[in-house]
């Protein structure tokens, strides 16, 4: 347990070596494994528990156990829905590193939630945008509860888990999906394997059942997603002097414009007419259209390069060809 979760939290920056790191705990087996891990491995570790107060004596016998055992402070917020309470837990302590007892089971849990809520399998990234990091994982439930036992740590259970979402599936949907297999739990973790490398936004990006979006992925690629079909696409590029898109050779010395890839709603500067009218007035192939250059100034389009010219815009177009066989053509 210590040498995986040390890897996870090398691999993945999560915390510097012998850092300060706040554990958000529960007093549950996670949150008290997480505590206990952390310590072991030298990190400096310090505790917080929010105390929402909805379970009365219970709620202050967990408060008063995470004082006791972790030393922790505690912190009374009220709240009603889960997502609220969510909020309200991840709102204190900041400007602190935070850590949370979010493991496997977790995940898996967090996947078939968003699969039904939103359609994409997406899961917890190992640090939080607000910079709670969850080193846990890699570990699955019964492991931070056979590890408690172990080290002879005692923990709380909250009782009222089956009452909430997370609840719901742990309880009564997992294990009809085990009944179906028993290795349900891993396969559904491995649903986010195919989506290591992506981005989030990407992921969602691909996911997404319907309508029009794009994502940058850096180094003037773009991906759009327009319905069922998907492609890359050149981003805008500063037209300084030449610039070679395709099989064209574009060049401006006039300031100020750029060339990209047609998107849905392009008009021509000045003009009412979408660029979309004037390539089926052109007999452009609907498959060329998302590689056709566009010469644009802000929003608008100034030249389309073979169809629309420009008199402070040149463009050529022809393959250029080691054999020589084909020279460029000019067209406008």
């Amino acid at each position: 347990m210590l040498e995986r979760v040390e890897r996870f939290i090398r691999s993945h920056d999560l915390i510097p070596p012998g850092g300060e790191v706040t554990c958000l705990v529960s007093g549950g087996a996670d949150s008290t494994c997480l505590w206990h891990v952390l310590g072991e491995l030298g990190y400096r570790v310090s505790a917080l528990h929010v105390n929402h107060t909805l379970r009365g004596a219970e709620s202050e016998a967990d408060a008063r156990f995470c004082r006791e055992t972790f030393g922790a402070e505690v912190v009374e917020l009220a709240g009603d829905t889960e997502a609220e309470l969510r909020e309200l837990r991840y709102s204190v302590g900041r400007g602190r590193l935070r850590a949370t007892g979010h493991t496997a089971s977790d995940q898996v849990e967090t996947i078939l939630y968003r699969l039904v809520s939103r359609g994409a399998p997406t899961g917890m990234e190992p640090r939080r945008a607000d910079g709670v990091v969850h080193p846990l994982l890699t570990a699955w439930r019964h492991e931070t509860e056979a590890y408690c036992a172990e080290h002879g740590l005692a923990f709380r259970s909250d009782t009222s888990n089956p009452d909430t979402k997370r609840g719901l599936i742990r309880d009564r949907i997992l294990p009809l999906l085990r009944e179906l297999h028993p290795a349900a739990d891993e396969n559904i973790l491995r649903a986010l394997d195919t989506r290591a490398t992506l981005t989030p936004e990407l992921a969602e990006l691909i996911a997404s059942p319907v309508g029009s979006r794009r994502v940058d992925l850096g180094a003037g690629v773009q991906a759009v997603r327009e319905y069922d079909r998907l492609w890359l696409e050149r981003g805008p590029v500063d037209l300084d002097g030449t610039v070679e898109w395709g099989e064209w050779r574009i060049t401006s010395r006039t300031p100020g414009l750029k060339v990209r890839g047609w998107r849905p709603g392009d008009r021509l500067a000045g003009r009412r007419k979408k660029i979309q009218d004037v390539f089926v007035d052109a007999k452009i192939p609907r498959s060329e259209r998302e590689a056709w250059p566009l010469v644009v100034r802000g929003d608008d389009v100034v030249a389309v390069p073979g169809i629309v010219e420009d008199p402070e815009v040149r463009a050529v177009r022809g393959a250029r060809r080691l054999d020589g066989a084909r020279e460029p053509e000019e067209q406008t």
